[in-house]
């Protein structure tokens, strides 16, 4: 997919996701585009040997990664390919006491944050993936994963 990087160009990157969501996740995206909205980078997992922590390092934006959920034995939804992440550094995953697991980070737990890349409680980025019926982290009670979008909400 076509996405807009955070120089202000345009760039190629690849999403694996589910066939059945295929359409509405490229839909999303298209979205994304036309807003203009920065991704850092969109690779698959395997570019990281399927190293979550690594992917999320690099602020790689990506779908499908067979794995279980955070702080769980049961499987995420990426591990479907039924959930993206969208710019983990400017979007962590944050604990209910605030911490994030990933320094680089730091900068981004406090919402609402209005920084490129950001997403935000009612955003656009926010009603693009609810339109098609998926749920953000960024709702969850407790912990927070601003991040992550999926079919299911979990």
């Amino acid at each position: 997919m076509t996405y807009w990087g955070f120089d202000d160009k345009a760039h190629t990157g690849e999403l694996v996701v589910n066939a059945a969501v295929a359409r509405d996740v490229v839909s999303v995206f298209g979205k994304l585009y036309d807003f203009r909205f920065p991704i850092r980078r969109m690779e698959p997992v395997d570019v990281y040997k399927g190293s979550d922590n690594d992917s999320i390092d690099a602020d790689n934006t990506s779908a499908f990664n067979c794995r279980n959920a955070t702080g769980s034995s049961s499987w995420s939804e990426h591990a479907y390919g039924r959930a993206v992440d969208i710019n983990p550094r400017e979007n962590p995953y944050v604990y209910a006491d605030g911490s994030n697991a990933h320094r680089n980070a730091d900068a981004f737990v406090e919402r609402p944050l209005k920084k490129p890349g950001v997403i935000n409680e009612g955003d656009r980025v926010v009603r693009a993936f609810e339109d098609i019926g998926w749920g953000w982290g960024g709702l969850w009670s407790g912990t927070k994963d601003y991040q992550h979008f999926s079919a299911s909400g979990r």
